[in-house]
């Protein structure tokens, strides 16, 4: 008798549900994006890692993925609602708006990305069959990956927009290139391929209007109805299918399915039900992509990596480096800033997704040796790998960029001005402080470790340096024994109380008030010997009740004292829990950053 373990299909389901299980948290937890966990999750458990000896050895067949070609459905599937989750945060009048970057920078960067890395593998003469060969690698490798770019950059950061032109452009390239290099195919008729291109992009044309226009009548109704069934299984349903039909439809007429998710995203937008879409559709997005990544995995090989080290360092270095200067300039051109420019373009470099694509309809059309094509896949597969590892060097490029030209010091090496209050941490709320100070003609320095909110806030005139408090050294800097007090408003628990230990250690005397997240979290900071500790939960709570009381009718002064009574409480509370031999401070108006203090908190003995 047969069992599901029995099912190769199964098995392969098992292993990409537990990979993802396994995966997502293991990788948040240390906070790497879980695209490299997926793509080293194909590497060690795909055909060419533990799958190849899974012949040898029977029971790796059920931790193991052998059959690439049965999840890629499900990989394209996650491609497909990533488009659609795109054009869910999309209107028309935006994409209106982006138009010269997408025609204009979009199809600039590839075309010129595609003449470059094309002409110079002519040149070096990697394509040996002819300058056809060149045109097809050019133009495969100068595409980028929406899969994974777009959710790293946003889409509507300055970075995020200049990313989503050019990637748009390119989804909506993907099948003229593809019909280029069939015309241009020794095996076929010129004139039969363009009229074939021709009646693609007529056809696809008449069925994109057909939809937009049912799309506005007949969306509204159907979600509208299956709101009112008050059924998230119908809805679901409703919305998968809505997906999964407006990519057929162009599919059907030659285009890629990702323009019919895309122009669905697009119109739900337009509805009142986007939101309720976009959140009942997530978890699908996420583990079809995961799904999509783990395939990537599966086509690198570490043997033969080994043994064309030298050849694929050289291929991904060339490509990376062309792109990355290419669309980097392009969008400086453009009028971006200069950190945008530099980020976007590192982000932009590597390979795509859709490389793979065109690299298989080159092959296909004998534009190029089938080995040849295996070599690029590879390089494809490596330039989605290393994506997360260029984000981040391209954001670190951009902040040290932006600093220069704002002229702010990345180091810590400023002269710190004594009888200044010290506010670390530049978030609202530490913003909020700082509003507060300049409104009393009050000095102060505010320090924070993110450069690019450094470099916003000097911009808007605030006296800030750029710093990492973690440092003891970076303490040292800020002279805080001749400080008149010190604020720490940064949304990381554990540090804070680790800066008000030292700080305490260093300066006894010194003001410091911190921003707690909770009664427990302020019971450590009080222990720890903080002055004031303000939970954040617990005033935003007394402001609410307030407000919501007045609103009522019930008269100021009882509720500003039944306000002071549970404040009270809580204060008791603290100090219980804290075992504080001193009760602590909760009224904001004894929050006086220039009152020192003459008492210390000290747990008991």
């Amino acid at each position: 008798m047969n069992t599901p373990l029995d099912s190769p299909a199964f098995v392969d389901a098992i292993v990409i549900l537990g990979a993802a299980g396994i995966v997502i948290p293991a990788f948040a937890r240390f906070r790497i994006t879980p695209i490299i966990g997926f793509i080293l999750v194909g590497v060690l458990l795909g055909p060419s890692g533990l799958g190849s000896l899974s012949g040898q050895y029977d029971w790796l067949k059920f931790v193991t993925i052998n059959d690439r070609e049965a999840i890629e459905p499900f990989a394209e599937f996650g491609i497909i609602l990533l488009l659609f989750s795109i054009g869910l945060e999309l209107s028309f009048k935006r994409l209106w708006s982006m138009r010269q970057l997408v025609f204009g920078v979009g199809a600039a960067e590839l075309l010129i990305s595609g003449a470059l890395i094309g002409g110079a593998l002519y040149l070096y003469g990697f394509p040996q069959q002819s300058w056809e060969g060149a045109v097809g690698l050019g133009l495969a490798l100068a595409l980028s990956s929406t899969a994974l770019v777009l959710p790293m950059s946003g889409t509507k950061s300055p970075v995020g927009r200049a990313a989503l032109a050019m990637l748009l452009f390119e989804d909506v390239a993907i099948v003229p290139i593809i019909f280029l290099l069939g015309a241009i195919s020794p095996a076929m008729s010129n004139n039969s391929s363009w009229d074939q291109l021709g009646q693609t992009l007529l056809i696809g044309g008449a069925v994109v209007a057909g939809m937009l226009v049912l799309g506005r009548l007949l969306l509204p109704r159907i979600f509208a109805q299956a709101a009112r069934t008050k059924s998230p299984e119908l809805f679901l349903s409703v919305s998968l299918l809505v997906i999964i039909l407006a990519s057929l439809a162009t599919a059907a007429t030659g285009l890629s399915p990702i323009v019919g998710a895309l122009l669905a995203g697009l119109l739900i937008a337009e509805t009142e039900y986007h939101g309720e879409v976009e959140i009942i559709t997530a978890p699908f997005k996420g583990l079809a992509l995961g799904v999509f990544l783990i395939t990537v995995g599966m086509q690198i090989d570490i043997r033969v990596i080994l043994d064309n080290w030298a050849s694929l360092i050289t291929a991904v270095v060339g490509v990376v480096v062309v792109k990355a200067i290419v669309t980097g300039g392009l969008l400086r051109f453009a009028g971006a800033r200069p950190g945008t420019a530099t980020e976007a373009g590192v982000l932009m470099s590597s390979p795509s997704e859709t490389t793979l694509i065109v690299l298989a309809a080159a092959a296909q059309a004998q534009l190029i040796q089938p080995q040849t094509a295996a070599f690029w896949q590879i390089v494809t597969a490596i330039g989605l790998t290393i994506t997360p590892l260029l984000a981040r060097f391209g954001h670190d490029m951009a902040r040290r960029i932006e600093l220069r030209g704002e002229n702010i010091q990345a180091t810590d090496d400023q002269v710190i001005d004594a009888e200044k209050t010290i506010i670390i941490g530049f978030g609202r709320v530490g913003r909020l402080v700082a509003d507060m100070m300049k409104a009393h003609e009050q000095n102060y320095l505010a320090v924070e470790s993110n450069i690019d909110v450094v470099a916003g806030a000097r911009r808007e005139g605030y006296p800030i340096l750029f710093g990492n408090v973690a440092r003891n050294e970076m303490l040292d800097r800020l002279r805080l024994g001749h400080a008149k007090a010190l604020v720490l408003t940064m949304d990381e628990p554990v540090l804070s109380v680790q800066v008000v230990k030292r700080v305490r250690a260093w300066v006894p005397d010194l003001p410091i008030i911190v921003r707690a997240r909770d009664t427990d979290h302020a019971a450590e900071l009080y222990q720890a010997g903080a002055t004031n500790a303000v939970p954040e939960a617990l005033e935003g709570s007394l402001q609410l009740s307030e407000a919501i009381l007045v609103e009522n009718g019930v008269a100021m002064g009882p509720v500003i004292a039944s306000i002071h009574e549970k404040r009270d409480q809580i204060r008791h509370q603290i100090q219980k829990d804290g075992n504080l031999t001193i009760e602590p401070k909760l009224k904001s108006s004894e929050l006086d950053t220039g009152m020192a203090t003459d008492e210390k908190l000290s747990p008991q003995e």
